[in-house]
């Protein structure tokens, strides 16, 4: 199983399923299929960062150039905000990532990076400026 997992993943992928199904325990590849398991939670992890980097991105755009606001940068924060809170609805593990100082400030570097390079700004505050539960809140839209 060691080399299909190298040659054809989606083919490991099948035949693992398959053994797992049967329960046929002694045939599984359990490093890679751990290896799996793990990249499926740190998947979500940072689809959850991307979505916040993109949600924060918009907010620093509306907050930083209130003469460009549009319907289009209002419908990417709503939309940002419902797929996020689907996403923590869905695996409510993620939580604690939302408190997690080192993890914020990485997805802030992000949301910077994407606004200067959208806005050409370069005086976007170094840390973020709101806490997580309001950048979350549906009626949220920061001001100068």
């Amino acid at each position: 199983m060691r080399n299909l997992y190298d040659d054809d993943i989606a083919a490991w992928a099948t035949a693992q399923a398959a053994l797992l199904r049967s329960r046929q325990w002694e045939g599984l590849d359990i490093d890679h299929l751990a290896e799996e398991v793990e990249a499926v939670a740190r998947a979500e992890v940072r689809e959850l960062g991307s979505r916040t980097a993109v949600l924060l991105a918009h907010l620093l755009k509306w907050q930083y150039q209130p003469a460009r606001r549009s319907n289009s940068w209002l419908r990417t924060i709503r939309n940002q905000r419902r797929r996020i809170v689907r996403l923590l609805g869905k695996m409510p593990s993620l939580k604690p990532m939302l408190q997690d100082g080192e993890w914020l400030e990485d997805l802030w570097e992000d949301a910077v990076e994407i606004a200067t390079r959208e806005t050409g700004l370069d005086d976007f505050p170094e840390q973020l400026p709101w806490r997580i539960h309001e950048v979350l809140e549906s009626d949220f839209l920061p001001e100068l």
